[in-house]
């Protein structure tokens, strides 16, 4: 039997797009099950990004944030572009009701965590939802913590990671190699090792790029 195809995706948890990006991989995979019935489905992995790699631990406030980013507080203009963009996928984002920008860091090592025990799909779309819907404080171990466990990870595992120094680095240094590889930008697909996409780029495109790497496997 052929091996599942793995899809690798480079990714941040406070990048709207990420999470576009997500929602058209969820299509494109769906569709995909209904071309090959019976076959392997591709496997996804999510890989640390850090859009602020230099974002103090604590974060900052978003106004603040904004303002150093794009020139004002108001997210305006960028807010209104992602959110027609979100809405096309059935996503409506509340970008109002965030409040801080988060270092990502902790997030992350849950999120690599999450992948041993098959729980990674479903962490992602917790942290998603509660920052980009929720306006939750990624910053906030209580509210890691919860996301974690509401995903499927037990609360004493989830501390341990939130408190693991070397796990940090680790997630850390998985987000340096990936700038040294060329990732520049997220959502960043990778498909069986051997294709790439950047961006929200949609869902037939992204069927695409897993119909044409499971051909190149075959």
């Amino acid at each position: 039997m052929t091996s599942a195809l793995q899809i690798d995706v480079v990714s941040d948890v406070v990048c709207p797009w990420c999470y576009v990006g997500k929602r058209q991989l969820e299509e494109a995979l769906a569709n995909w099950r209904e071309r090959h019935p019976g076959e392997p489905e591709p496997q996804v992995r999510w890989h640390p990004f850090q859009l602020n790699p230099a974002m103090p631990a604590a974060g900052i406030e978003r106004g603040e944030y904004l303002a150093s980013k794009f020139g004002h507080a108001d997210g305006g203009a960028i807010y209104a572009r992602v959110k027609a963009a979100a809405e096309l996928v059935g996503l409506k984002l509340e970008m109002e009701s965030i409040t801080r920008q988060p270092n990502t860091l902790r997030a992350h090592a849950l999120l690599a965590v999450a992948g041993t025990a098959g729980l990674q799909d479903a962490l992602a779309e917790e942290l998603f939802q509660a920052y980009f819907v929720n306006g939750a404080d990624l910053t906030d171990d209580a509210a890691l913590e919860a996301l974690a466990v509401g995903a499927g990870l037990e609360a004493a595992a989830a501390r341990e990671v939130l408190a693991d120094q070397q796990l940090l680095e680790q997630v850390r240094t998985a987000d340096l190699q990936a700038r040294e590889a060329g990732v520049s930008g997220v959502p960043f697909f990778i498909f069986g090792g051997r294709s790439a996409l950047s961006g929200a780029v949609g869902p037939a495109a992204i069927l695409a790029a897993i119909e044409a790497a499971a051909q190149g496997a075959s």
